[in-house]
């Protein structure tokens, strides 16, 4: 495939050792350019991917598009699947009020990247320091009735969305732990040292700790 010659320099760039810091100020001297983007896009790579991302114009991300972005996505390695996804929600999907309604949407998506997202910005609309939405109540009764049939990619993410509201939202504290204890999910996982366990009682524990820091 024949590239810009924009294109083909920021790729001779782009190694193995380049760090997502290094591609933000890339991206900072591009600011939004979606043609070059959809040029980075094409190569399948992950790193040049990640700029991509970083540069698209949101005006453009049509509901088709994103589905056309998705299912490039699941070419990859399942961790790349998940990184992809989620840069893509944290750096386009959660700044214009169309691409939210798009990501209200993909409760019940058929794909598991597209259900992921919905969880994960649910969880996100917790800790960003807002006055939580007043859906969590719904939203705890879903993931009590569902997590445990879901596939990992999107059963953590909803295990992230309990913790959130439990973390913020002292009311549904007790509630949030007990279904940690009663499902016993991440119980056994073994984290990094310094790394909050996903496992409900101590993830919400060790969170509201540092709050009340």
């Amino acid at each position: 495939m024949n590239f810009s010659l924009q294109a083909e320099d920021i790729l001779a760039k782009i190694t193995a050792d380049t760090r997502l810091g290094d591609l933000r100020k890339v991206a900072a001297v591009i600011k939004k350019d979606h043609a070059l983007a959809l040029e980075l896009w094409s190569t399948g790579q992950f790193l040049p991917r990640q700029l991509a991302i970083l540069i698209m114009d949101k005006k453009q991300l049509s509901q088709s598009f994103i589905d056309t972005l998705d299912r490039d996505i699941r070419q990859h390695r399942p961790a790349e699947q998940l990184q992809l996804t989620d840069w893509l929600m944290a750096n386009q999907l959660s700044k214009d009020k169309k691409t939210i309604s798009f990501m209200e949407t993909w409760e019940n998506s058929r794909s598991s990247l597209l259900r992921r997202t919905f969880w994960y910005y649910q969880a996100r609309l917790r800790w960003v320091g807002q006055i939580p939405p007043p859906n969590s109540e719904e939203l705890i009764a879903k993931i009590e009735s569902r997590i445990e049939q879901e596939v990992p990619e999107v059963q953590w993410a909803m295990n992230f969305t309990m913790a959130q509201i439990g973390i913020f939202e002292e009311k549904y504290r007790s509630r949030c732990i007990a279904f940690g204890e009663r499902t016993g999910l991440y119980k056994d996982e073994i984290v990094p040292k310094n790394c909050t366990p996903n496992y409900l009682p101590q993830f919400i524990a060790i969170q509201v700790k540092k709050l009340k820091k």
